[in-house]
């Protein structure tokens, strides 16, 4: 029997041989161990300063806290936190490789979804192209995590930033980014000038009224395209636009053949030392409709850029996935879970847990209690019970019939994985029996 810093005294897991277990393998490959993290420790120890985690003593390393022999309910964890599910993420994972291959598209999935490098490494080894990103900041964490290719899904104007890519490129890092406007491209190109034998790639963006950002007119597009071309140092690598916020497939659809049109129109401005011209497109509420139009699209490297699914959610994207209008293409999972205790009970129908804004996504829905854990371990289903309001900590619960005791711990199933991961610096990674494999850390 050993002891954890901070939490109980644990078992030796054994073989049917009676020696100790073999060490189950890692989630993924992340940072490599004693690479240091922005806050300057070792990334592979983990303190009393990290959320979710009860270290009481001196910092725990990795190796001891993700060995397997911790359970999420007696290892040194607290209330509240939130875990990911090691078989959803990988079903996941595996399944949107499967299915970006089936449709010939090259995959370049968000990273702002979960900033965890562990999550890159392993989408990446399942094929992805490279990793989406929407801001500079974002972009030098990545390239950081050693991630060669990196999409910057968004107009980039930072002299700064800019010029640091220009470096980058220099060494092979492979950079897109989008402009829409002549002072996008001046920019630019003033920051390539400034780095010798550097350049940029772009890719420039088309909107639509009402949308966000994006050249809001077809000879808008083309003439922000021609400037890239004409520009020093600058070269057009292709096309890019966002169809998030259209209200249905048709629409989508329809969009999408805009794109395609304004990436034919504006091909034979791209060099061809860059490559296939490319079209990017791809939330992960229309990637149905986007591989339909451009999916197998002769000499373009299609980029879907999907970033959601890893973890799936609960909620919103539960609702709004494309696989619900095609089961036969496959389906996601929910990975995210976040344990809370009852803290309260103070009237009847009312309970109060120990999580709110701080701790679990609420713009696009409340969480949703499934399960809880009474203080004897034993699961039962939280019925009715629903969450009607957040404060900072607190959750405020509806127990319709319910019984939620003081002391007992709820399992919230969570929407919006967008806004659940900015919330953790450290996600224990669970198996199916709750014991803990890994630590996804966290960099927003």
């Amino acid at each position: 029997m050993s002891t954890v810093p901070g939490g109980a005294p644990r078992q030796e897991r054994t073989d049917v041989a009676g020696g100790l277990a073999p060490e189950p393998p890692r989630y993924a490959p992340g940072i490599a161990p004693g690479t240091p993290d922005p806050g300057g420790r070792a990334a592979d120890t983990y303190t009393a300063l990290d959320k979710g985690l009860w270290l009481t003593a001196e910092d725990v390393p990795e190796s001891v806290l993700a060995s397997g022999e911790l359970g999420l309910f007696d290892g040194p964890f607290t209330y509240p936190v939130m875990v990911a599910r090691k078989s959803a993420l990988d079903a996941n994972i595996a399944t949107m490789a499967e299915y970006t291959r089936r449709h010939g598209v090259l995959f370049a999935p968000h990273g702002k979804t979960t900033m965890a490098p562990k999550l890159f490494a392993a989408q990446l080894a399942a094929g992805a192209w490279g990793i989406t990103v929407a801001t500079a900041n974002q972009a030098l964490a990545v390239r950081r995590f050693g991630v060669r290719r990196v999409l910057l899904a968004n107009e980039l104007l930072d002299g700064r930033a800019l010029r640091w890519a220009a470096e980058q490129t220099r060494d092979g890092w492979e950079f897109l980014f989008y402009v829409d406007s002549p002072e996008g491209v001046a920019e630019a190109a003033r920051a390539a000038a400034a780095v010798p034998g550097g350049r940029l790639s772009v890719l420039v963006e088309l909107g639509r009224p009402g949308g966000r950002t994006g050249c809001r007119s077809h000879d808008a597009a083309v003439a922000v395209a021609r400037a890239v071309a004409e520009a020093d140092g600058l070269d057009l690598a292709g096309v890019a636009g966002y169809e998030g916020g259209l209200p249905d497939t048709d629409a989508v659809t329809a969009w999408m053949r805009e794109l395609v049109a304004f990436g034919d129109a504006v091909a034979d401005l791209v060099p061809a030392s860059v490559g296939p011209p490319v079209v990017s497109a791809g939330g992960s509420s229309w990637f149905d409709a986007v591989v339909d139009v451009l999916g197998g699209l002769p000499g373009r490297r299609v980029l879907l850029r999907s970033g959601a699914y890893v973890s799936h959610d609960d909620g919103y994207y539960l609702r709004s996935t494309p696989f619900n209008r095609h089961p036969d293409e496959g389906g996601l999972a929910g990975a995210l879970e976040v344990w809370a205790q009852v803290l309260s009970a103070p009237e009847p129908g009312l309970a109060v847990l120990g999580a709110g804004r701080r701790d679990v996504p609420f713009d696009l829905g409340l969480p949703v209690p499934a399960d809880v854990r009474g203080t004897d371990g034993a699961l039962r289903p939280a019925g009715d019970a629903v969450v009607v309001k957040l404060d900072d900590q607190h959750a405020y619960v509806e127990t319709h019939g319910a019984r939620l005791v003081p002391g007992e711990t709820v399992r919230l199933l969570v929407s919006h994985p967008c806004t659940a991961f900015d919330k953790w610096r450290v996600v224990p990674v669970v198996d199916d029996d709750h014991r803990v494999v890994d630590l996804l850390r966290t960099y927003f």
